[in-house]
């Protein structure tokens, strides 16, 4: 049996993908440990693996109103390399202590592709949305800016032997999508395994209201969520989103994801709306009708999954393209954040509930999404690249 170690950022959305990965390899008979944040993997892992504690920066908020390469620039230099150099000694202390046959990196943990190249220890990448594998498409300057910034570090905690990028495994890099919702993407400089989702079990939600949920099949639900958005601007994109969905109250209900209380201070529900600090995405899922998000991957691929439509309403960082592939593959309505409100968001609504071609594509690459393997594939594949070492 293999070791394997998987460096993941504090990141809820990228933790959980891995979690599937690592509990399908356990499963299988090997050893699996992590190096990350201990706090937030207690709360996420299902499993008691061993956890290697690694130091994180404190983010800093972005200026609002940031968006394009003005929110990607701050996003590299006020995270991604802080978090790159605060990682590196934890990283290189698990490396030590684990000995693992193969380490899986998340791609925006870029201390472990580079801790990894230095110690010689083979790794496979972890890419979490698909974004990074698109690139800055048409924007080659951007591209060329993030490599230098990466140079940059590799010269400080990594190889200067090495030449690749280190977003990207030349072994392998798992990608938590398809093809079908991607479409085409340039050569990242080493194999790509699309694999799907990898939907892990989750802590339940104790007390959620099911009763809720079920009083009512005849109206179906929405869910609402924004991520981890509390910002005003967020909290009128939510207020917003409540008020189409009470005008239409005859027809739909909504569920309305607020994790950082954009919208109270406490949960509440009446007979149209339900407002909770933490849902079971994934169960609720099961009885969605529609999704309206920022279009962030999990949030996407997790309702495509379960062959829901979207309503997009992307922010900055990856969420653009994101939103490209949702209405490109025909499973969603894009809406301008900045400006949408409940007209907008209504009429988005009841073309992706009454056309039943959204629907349609959803399934579709939902379809997709199952046949790609999800979690047994991509432990498979990492399987046979820890055999071949």
């Amino acid at each position: 049996m293999s070791r394997f170690l998987f460096v993941v950022p504090p990141l809820v959305g990228h933790i959980n993908p891995a979690a599937a990965v690592a509990g399908e390899l356990a499963a299988r008979g090997h050893e699996v440990a992590w190096a990350g944040h201990p706090g937030l993997l207690g709360r996420l892992l299902t499993r008691q693996d061993p956890v290697f504690p690694v130091a994180t920066p404190e983010e800093k908020p972005r200026p609002a109103g940031l968006r394009g390469f003005a929110a990607l620039k701050h996003l590299w230099e006020e995270w991604f390399v802080p978090l790159a150099e605060a990682m590196e000694p934890g990283v290189e202390q698990a490396m030590t202590r684990f000995h693992p046959d193969l380490a899986v990196v998340d791609q925006q943990t870029v201390a472990g592709a580079l801790v990894a190249e230095r110690s010689g220890l083979r790794f496979a990448t972890s890419a979490t949305t698909s974004a990074e594998l698109l690139g800055a498409a048409g924007t080659p300057k951007v591209d060329e800016w993030i490599r230098d910034r990466l140079g940059e570090l590799r010269q400080r905690i990594g190889s200067t032997r090495a030449a690749y990028d280190p977003r990207f495994s030349p072994l392998l890099t798992i990608a938590f999508t398809t093809v079908d919702l991607v479409g085409p993407y340039p050569d990242p400089g080493g194999p790509v395994a699309f694999v799907g989702p990898a939907l892990a079990e989750r802590p339940a939600e104790p007390g959620f209201p099911w009763d809720w949920i079920d009083a009512e099949p005849d109206r179906p639900v929405v869910l609402l969520t924004m991520g981890t958005v509390n910002s005003e601007a967020g909290a009128r994109f939510l207020s917003e989103c409540v008020e189409a969905v009470r005008e239409r109250a005859r027809r739909l209900r909504a569920v309305v994801a607020d994790p950082g209380g954009a919208l109270g201070e406490e949960p509440f529900r009446d007979h149209d709306v339900l407002i909770a600090r933490s849902v079971p995405q994934l169960a609720l899922l099961e009885r969605t009708a529609a999704v309206v998000c920022h279009a962030g991957h999990n949030t996407v691929v997790e309702a495509l999954s379960n062959g829901v439509p979207l309503v997009v309403a992307p922010i900055r960082d990856d969420q653009p393209a994101v939103a490209t592939q949702v209405t490109e593959a025909g499973a969603g309505v894009r809406v301008r954040f900045a400006r949408a409100d409940r007209e907008s968001i209504g009429a988005a609504l009841d073309t992706v509930l009454d056309n039943p071609v959204y629907a349609a594509a959803a399934h579709r690459i939902g379809e997709s999404f199952r046949a790609a393997g999800g979690a047994p594939a991509a432990a498979a594949h990492l399987e046979k690249l820890a055999i071949d070492a």
